[in-house]
């Protein structure tokens, strides 16, 4: 997830905050051209990601679910993985 700005970063950390109690399970979810999907499995958490493909095989949609441990652990996967060109952060 790409922030426009460091207060939009600040208002996902504290919505983050509020409807969590660290440590707790997050749902990771992108959708990532398919030749990207080596890429992104690399830089997410350690864990069994749900993978579905695309009909025509264009793209993959990534969904996992993972112990984290707070928002700023949350927030650095979204930055590391935003460096994925074309990628799509649900």
């Amino acid at each position: 997830m790409a922030y426009k700005t460091s207060e939009q970063k600040d208002k996902f950390k504290i919505l983050l905050d509020e409807s969590y109690s660290w440590p707790d399970y997050y749902k990771f979810k992108f959708i990532v051209p398919a030749v990207k999907k080596d890429e992104l499995l690399r830089l997410l958490p350690k864990g069994k990601p749900l993978e579905k493909d695309s009909k025509k095989g264009n793209y993959v949609s990534i969904t996992l679910r993972v112990l984290v441990n707070s928002s700023d652990e949350v927030l650095s996967v979204y930055e590391s993985v935003s460096q994925i060109k074309g990628i799509i952060s649900l």
